[in-house]
């Protein structure tokens, strides 16, 4: 047997899953890993006392198991043990007690269960064991940036050699997980970017090796939702040296109905006093679900169809206008050093001149609207470049040597 190396908390209502999660548990202590088990049930108990109790839960979320059962309501009684179970968690995370988390439930244990992982930071193995995994109930912005979700299937009421399935194969890739991950060394300052791929931005392949060669790691974010949401979770911890958000067509997603990073876009980087450079790459696009039909205010839109999973739909003037708008009023709240950067010649490959999607006028009605909006604290630097041209590569080192020369960014 390997040594009992990594330790996995596992979570769950143990009043009605106790066999299942039992199993579970079993099934990792059997491959050579450590447990530590967290109730969070309300009214029933479990059939031998687990590591954290319904009531030590509760408490640590200032609660108690009596005030969720007087609530007379499952839902508000089931965040008030999410509440507690978000804090424990972080709290054991943080004193070096658990290397993983695994969760399981149907749509209550589930609903607690992403409040958990997001408690816990990018790059802890983070799982839930779920019979609504994948499913349209969970909303892309209740999901922690690197949860696993497996189906649970067969798995709602009693073992079977189903849901065993499900559930070993489960406790095999947390453990797993955990004793795989590589954490990051920090030997290096960290930059995070965000762009879309080579086809219709390209500033990355020439500003990543420069930025390597001046000493810095540089993680790259595809904002498509998801990639926006890590890239936020890790500017709110702090752990960028530099930020460069050069594609926030998520703004516009999340104003339209797109594929929505959160309302806590381009907000963190600006909160934690973090030296950020913006651009506005792909402002004009909205991307939507290339499998659905588009909302009738956007069916008669130009759109592009980038594969079968991703649509874009071109914004109209008014639209971008608002847009604008909306960088604006986060850029405002940023307490560090920020530099807005403005291509005037076009914000991706398919809007330039002669493009399919080129829109001379909402180019234009997006920049009178952006100099007109951008507030006092952000540095506006516009461009007579297109920004997949080298101008544009050349313009952000400029700045990013300016800010290391006198301190802005440290090294």
């Amino acid at each position: 047997m390997m040594s009992q190396d990594k330790t996995i908390l596992v979570v769950g209502t143990y009043d009605t899953k106790d066999d299942e999660l039992n199993y579970l548990c079993g099934r990792i202590v059997d491959q050579g890993g450590r447990v530590l088990t967290m109730d969070v049930s309300v009214l029933g108990d479990p059939s031998t006392p687990t590591d954290y109790s319904k009531h030590a839960v509760a408490e640590e979320g200032g609660s108690s198991i009596q005030a969720a059962i007087d609530s007379g309501d499952e839902n508000t009684a089931m965040q008030i043990m999410a509440y507690g179970a978000s804090l424990l968690a972080s709290r054991l995370h943080t004193e070096g007690k658990v290397d993983g988390v695994i969760i399981l439930g149907g749509t209550m244990g589930t609903d607690l269960a992403l409040d958990v992982c997001q408690a816990l930071p990018l790059g802890v193995p983070k799982y839930v064991v779920s019979t609504v995994s994948f499913s349209q109930l969970l909303p892309p912005e209740r999901l922690a940036a690197d949860i696993q979700m497996i189906l649970w299937a067969g798995g709602l009421y009693g073992l079977n050699s189903v849901c065993k399935s499900s559930l070993s194969q489960a406790a095999g890739a947390v453990l797993g997980a955990a004793r795989a991950v590589e954490k990051s060394s920090g030997d290096k300052p960290l930059i995070g970017m965000t762009s879309f791929g080579k086809t219709i931005l390209r500033y990355m392949v020439s500003l990543k090796p420069a930025l390597e060669d001046r000493g810095f790691e540089v993680a790259v974010f595809h904002a498509t939702g998801m990639g926006g949401r890590a890239f936020e979770s890790l500017a709110a911890e702090g752990r960028f040296a530099c930020v460069m958000d050069f594609a926030t067509q998520e703004i516009g997603n999340h104003l339209m109905g797109g594929l929505s990073a959160g309302v806590d876009r381009l907000t963190n980087a600006g909160q934690t006093a973090t030296p950020q450079m913006v651009a506005p790459a792909c402002y004009d696009l909205v991307d939507m679900v290339g499998w659905k039909d588009l909302p009738e205010r956007m069916s008669h839109k130009p759109a592009h169809d980038h594969n079968r999973l991703l649509k874009s739909v071109v914004l109209d003037a008014d639209e971008r206008r608002e847009v604008a708008r909306a960088h604006a009023e986060k850029l405002a709240t940023a307490k560090g050093a920020t530099a807005f950067l403005m291509p005037k010649g076009g914000c991706n490959e398919w809007d330039r001149p002669g493009a399919d999607l080129h829109d001379q006028d909402g180019l234009t009605a997006f920049v009178s609207e952006i100099e007109a909006a951008l507030p006092d604290n952000v540095e506006y630097i516009p461009l007579e470049c297109h920004i997949n041209d080298p101008e544009f590569t050349a313009k952000v080192l400029q700045v990013l040597d300016r800010w290391v020369s006198d301190g802005t960014i440290k090294t």
